[in-house]
């Protein structure tokens, strides 16, 4: 098995592990956790991918709220001080990472010639 067949394994299994994780939370665990969904279906379809993609939050926010450890008063209290300061230095370190890659850039190879692999007809254009 090479590289890119593991990587798609791997988000083969991903996806299976979510479709395993989405089928019993969008037909029981949604009204559980959430009095608005209760008898709203027409929706629930149009949460299959994100679930697919976040089923390990989706399967522990879930198994939290079941449990009742949910402490919903630190959902709404104001961000950190440092959030602004985090948020800065990822702006800047976009900056330096362009910065970095422009400076980084390949230039075309000496001596070399472009050639045609094949002969274009007028159909192709």
């Amino acid at each position: 098995m090479n590289a890119a067949e593991a990587i798609l394994y791997s988000i083969e299994l991903w996806a299976y592990a979510g479709l395993i994780v989405a089928v019993p939370f969008l037909i029981i665990g949604i009204d559980r956790i959430d009095e608005d969904a209760r008898g709203a279906y027409i929706f629930r379809p149009l949460l299959i991918p994100g679930v697919l993609l976040v089923w390990p939050l989706v399967l522990w926010r879930w198994v939290v709220l079941e449990l009742g450890k949910d402490n919903w008063r630190k959902r709404y209290t104001p961000p950190r001080k440092t959030h602004g300061v985090a948020a800065i230095a990822m702006a800047l370190a976009v900056c330096v990472v362009l910065t970095l890659a422009y400076q980084a850039r390949q230039t075309w190879p000496t001596g070399f010639e472009p050639k045609r692999i094949s002969q274009s007809t007028g159909a192709d254009q």
